[in-house]
């Protein structure tokens, strides 16, 4: 059962991610509440399978990977090149996506941003005119809302790790021991 309420937390954070990416891309701002409401939602989904497992690695690895994305970035946000919420929200996705996952996570992110940044730089390539001016506004006042890429980039990389876990625990039927 713990392999459920663990996929349970996980899910429980994509539509706060969802809220996170809408606020950043209107606001421009990010909540320490919400990213440590995710933090605690990603670090109990990690002990649940701690408890599974036994093995600490999981945990240890995303909290070593947190604390580098945090300390990396860091000087970005001194530069005031990224903002704070930025940051921290980085520190926290290992925590949601697990350590194992992170390249999936790492390239989604590249994916995503480089949309991101092509939607800034052509925002004529968009349909709305409402949607263009404001991405024209965002484009002048230089500020880039890059929560909604790193979100994004979580939420698929928490749907594939929920998909592989479900897929893994039907096929080796753990599913029906639980029926």
């Amino acid at each position: 059962m713990l392999l459920v309420e663990s996929l349970l937390l996980k899910a429980l954070a994509i539509p706060l991610l969802a809220r996170i990416a809408w606020l950043d891309f209107t606001t421009q701002k990010i909540a320490n509440r919400d990213v440590l409401l995710l933090l605690c939602l990603g670090a109990g989904s990690l002990f649940l399978l701690l408890l599974r497992s036994g093995s600490w690695w999981e945990m240890g690895l995303s909290a070593a990977a947190g604390l580098v994305l945090f300390f990396a970035l860091f000087p970005f946000w001194l530069l005031r090149k990224i903002g704070a919420g930025d940051v921290k929200l980085m520190a926290v996705v290992p925590f949601l996506t697990g350590g194992n996952d992170l390249v999936v996570f790492s390239v989604l992110l590249l994916v995503f941003a480089l949309i991101t940044a092509a939607a800034m730089k052509n925002p004529f390539l968009l349909p709305a005119g409402a949607f263009r001016i404001y991405v024209q506004h965002l484009d002048r006042k230089g500020v880039v809302p890059f929560g909604v890429p790193i979100s994004v980039a979580a939420i698929c990389t928490i749907a594939f790790v929920i998909y592989k876990a479900l897929l893994i625990a039907t096929s080796s039927g753990i599913l029906d021991q639980l029926n």
